[in-house]
């Protein structure tokens, strides 16, 4: 079973920086891929970015390309999204999850199976 602790959320100016991190433990967490999704008040669960195990491929919600970049340290066990050029829509609670195994970098809330407690981001405008 899959431990997630996410970390590095807070209150930002738009255009601002920040680094949010995942830490995991348990077992086949190096072979499998994660994911950051968000959620708003009031609105669904999205997609925000996913990388596969090897950290090689990565995929991103259009509403992020070019300002967000995912990244992983299989090593450290750990998992990051860095936030470039934040917007006060980028303003929700941000959970990152490890996907269903043997799945690829999906975008659906439904391929995942273990979730992090969250971590809120807020960026004033």
């Amino acid at each position: 079973q899959v431990q997630l602790v996410e970390s590095g959320g807070g209150l930002v100016q738009a255009g601002g920086s920040l680094r949010l991190s995942c830490a995991a433990s348990g077992r086949s967490f190096s072979f499998r891929a994660m994911g950051w999704f968000r959620q708003a008040p009031g609105k669904e669960r999205e997609f925000v970015a996913a990388i596969n195990w090897s950290g090689g491929s990565t995929n991103y919600a259009d509403s992020v390309k070019g300002r967000f970049t995912i990244s992983r340290d299989r090593a450290k066990s750990a998992m990051y999204l860095q936030m470039n050029s934040l917007k006060p829509e980028d303003t929700a609670i941000y959970y990152c999850a490890t996907a269903k195994p043997g799945t690829g970098l999906n975008s659906q809330t439904y391929e995942y199976d273990a979730w992090g407690q969250g971590t809120q981001v807020t960026v004033s405008s």
